[in-house]
């Protein structure tokens, strides 16, 4: 009896550390979150302070260098449009907040001074009689900039509108006023003058701007992705790859500091993936289990890009690549994307899960072009994006912040990818 009750014991507790990961991923996320790592991003070194915390975290799992007997990294450059100084916006002498009442374009310019803007209406961009007269009028230097009311436009046209009208700032300042959600990204170039994107209501055709934004473009500024592996017993074994990019938007200015935690995009997905190496280090598998964390993704998908280039991995041993993006939440469930390209595949992935009950839904997605995933996917990789889906909404914005994540649905979608792999 008392034997019996000793391995009942024993296999709880063996349960309990292969899928009692959430705690763990809390503290993972929160450290990536932090301000010290400044959105990890290109100011202050963020990305490779974050790269150097997860190399540890690699290291404190029992994952092996990918990278010969001592690198868990993968460096590689790009050019990157950076904020570290002042950002500063008032309107008729009110400051406006930083991320909240305004955004800096990703590929804004310096500038230091006031703002004397001239109107142009969305329905000249069909009609260039129109809009030349008043591209004429900044260039001959009667106006230093114009002015733009997306308000009212729907997501699809606002997003056209800036589009084209953001390369007016090789000549002046564009400066929009808009009712959409505020969403930033990396810039990869630098315009002469500065974009702003500014709260509907906080500002008028006739208001008096003066701004100072303190850009600096960084040619080949390094990062790196940090792979770590388990390797098969088995020498001639297949390989099982898990994908997640740790680096995110970063921040501007430094009075007052602004930035991206990136909390469900992805400091989760980073912390999802250290959780499957947890599980694969405590129950080895007949696969090789390689474990990417790449930088760039927000740049462009750059660190994925430079690793399939490189060669760095014989993609024809590769059995499947799970690359994880949003982990946070799961109210709502999981989607796959290439789940409808993989459908048998897909078929054991929604099975498992329809059996254990560990998820309210999977859906399935087509092929897709925003995350890790693809460059393996169009070298013919088997390959699914996973995220999870439920109330949090925040993206690409200052209110991504691990405060706003659930965790709801962590460790069940920990059971739910585990089974997966072991029932290829």
């Amino acid at each position: 009896m008392f034997i019996k009750s000793t391995l009942t014991f024993l296999m709880l507790l063996l349960s309990f550390l292969s899928f009692g990961q959430v705690e763990k991923a809390r503290r993972v996320t929160e450290v990536l979150c932090s301000d010290s790592l400044y959105g990890r991003g290109y100011v202050n070194n963020g990305v490779n302070k974050a790269a150097d915390f997860l190399r540890d975290e690699f290291e404190k799992a029992g994952l092996k260098p990918y990278f010969g007997d001592s690198s868990y990294f993968q460096p590689f450059s790009f050019n990157v449009n950076t904020f570290p100084g002042i950002i500063e916006v008032n309107i008729d002498g009110k400051p406006l907040v930083p991320g909240v009442d305004f955004l800096v374009g990703e590929s804004s310019g310096s500038f230091n001074g006031e703002l004397n803007l001239i109107e142009v209406d969305t329905s000249v961009l069909s009609n260039h009689r129109l809009l030349d007269p008043m591209v004429e009028k900044v260039r001959v230097g009667e106006y230093n900039g114009f002015y733009i009311n997306l308000s009212d436009m729907s997501v699809q046209e606002a997003y056209s509108a800036v589009y084209q009208f953001n390369a007016l700032a090789i000549i002046g300042a564009v400066v929009y006023e808009t009712d959409q959600k505020f969403t930033w990204s990396v810039g990869r170039k630098q315009l002469q003058f500065p974009i702003l994107h500014i709260k509907e209501g906080k500002i008028n055709p006739k208001s008096k701007i003066k701004v100072e934004i303190e850009a600096e473009f960084i040619k080949n500024f390094e990062s790196k992705n940090v792979v770590g592996v388990i390797p098969a017993k088995k020498k001639k074994a297949k390989t099982i790859v898990f994908t997640a990019h740790y680096d995110h938007l970063g921040g501007m200015g430094t009075s007052p500091q602004t930035y991206f935690p990136g909390a469900n995009d992805n400091a989760s997905g980073t912390a999802m993936l250290i959780s499957m190496a947890d599980h694969f280090i405590n129950n080895p598998s007949e696969y090789n289990m390689v474990f990417i964390a790449f930088a760039g993704e927000e740049a462009g998908l750059l660190g994925s890009e430079y690793f399939v280039k490189s060669k760095s991995l014989d993609f024809s041993k590769i059995k499947f690549l799970l690359n994880l993006d949003i982990m946070g939440s799961g109210e709502e469930g999981i989607t796959a994307v290439n789940g409808r390209l993989l459908e048998k595949e897909f078929e054991l992935l929604k099975c498992i899960n329809d059996k254990q009950e560990y998820l309210s839904t999977v859906k399935s997605r087509g092929e897709t072009a925003n995350s890790d995933h693809y460059h393996f996917h169009v070298k013919g990789v088997p390959s699914f994006f996973i995220y999870t889906m439920g109330p949090n909404k925040n993206y690409h914005d200052v209110h991504d912040t691990y405060e706003e994540l659930s965790f709801a649905a962590y460790d069940n979608i920990v059971k739910l990818l585990v089974e997966f792999i072991e029932k290829l």
